[in-house]
């Protein structure tokens, strides 16, 4: 075989310090509108619309004050418990619920598994709009409009098909060997997925809660059908109403609130940055 002609050490050190340049050009452009409202957050409304300077002249922490206050007599700190509560319920509700479906699936054997497990994968296909009408017929029919019951209690009922498809490919990759040691030692299904595949599953499930939240956190669209009392109204619903349509917008209190609500996705997102790439590369990986 030819070898290789290997560059001189300069080329090769310019070519690292071409590269790292481009990667931080474009990452400071991905990122310039966040940055952009972080500075805006400092600002007052007049200087957020007629001021050309990025950084604040008179940089004041007032638009967190009064954002922090919130609209219709509830502080912003009522929004951030809600959607706090809708997302920890949502995380409960899809780990054990997808993990069951996943494990039934993966490592169970019954009647009709692979057809079910197609419907399960043809429902990924479904538009969301689809669903919509007939689920609000049901949610209103039952009384569950306006309270949290209809974005929490479908999570328990495995309803994300995509958590139980992640999971499904990282429980197959597990020996099956392994789960027969502990069945022929007594122990029946239910211990068997308690107390081996949820201890060997963690980087998924991980994986599911840290998505759980993120798309439970920032959802907007489906709060807004079924919540219309504002003391039940989650982060998304609070920053539209700082938006008012009559032009009394407190645009410097919505972009203060919006780095605020930013924070809790940013610090779990950097903190479990690890598990959730090893729970996405896993299943591909020994699948």
């Amino acid at each position: 075989m030819k070898n290789k002609k290997k560059l001189p050490p300069n080329r090769l050190r310019m070519k690292d310090v071409v590269f790292h340049l481009l990667v931080i050009f474009f990452g400071l452009l991905m990122i310039y509108p966040l940055l952009w409202m972080l500075s805006a957050s400092f600002k007052t409304n007049a200087e957020i619309f007629t001021g050309l300077n990025f950084l604040p002249q008179s940089p004041t922490l007032g638009n967190y004050i009064q954002g922090w206050k919130g609209v219709s007599g509830y502080n912003f700190g009522r929004f951030l418990g809600n959607s706090l509560f809708i997302s920890v319920l949502c995380i409960v509700g899809n780990v054990i619920s997808c993990s069951m479906a996943a494990f039934a699936f993966s490592k169970l054997k019954f009647k009709l598994n692979g057809i079910l497990f197609s419907i399960m994968m043809l429902t990924l296909m479904l538009p969301f709009h689809v669903k919509l009408i007939p689920q609000y017929i049901v949610y209103n029919t039952v009384g569950w409009v306006n309270t949290f019951l209809p974005l929490v209690v479908p999570k328990f009922f495995a309803t994300e098909g995509f958590f139980v498809f992640l999971l499904v490919q990282f429980m197959r990759a597990m020996s099956n060997e392994l789960l027969e040691a502990p069945r022929i030692d007594g122990c029946n299904t239910f211990q068997i997925y308690t107390l081996f595949i949820m201890p060997l599953a963690v980087p998924a499930l991980v994986t599911v809660a840290i998505f759980t939240f993120i798309w439970t956190w920032n959802d907007f669209f489906s709060q807004m059908i079924y919540l219309s009392d504002p003391a039940k109204f989650t982060v998304s619903l609070a920053l539209r109403m700082f938006v008012d349509a009559t032009g009394q917008s407190t645009w410097g209190g919505l972009f203060a609130m919006s780095c605020l609500s930013l924070a809790p996705l940013f610090v779990i997102f950097v903190g479990l940055q690890r598990y959730l790439i090893e729970g996405i590369t896993a299943g591909s990986l020994k699948g």
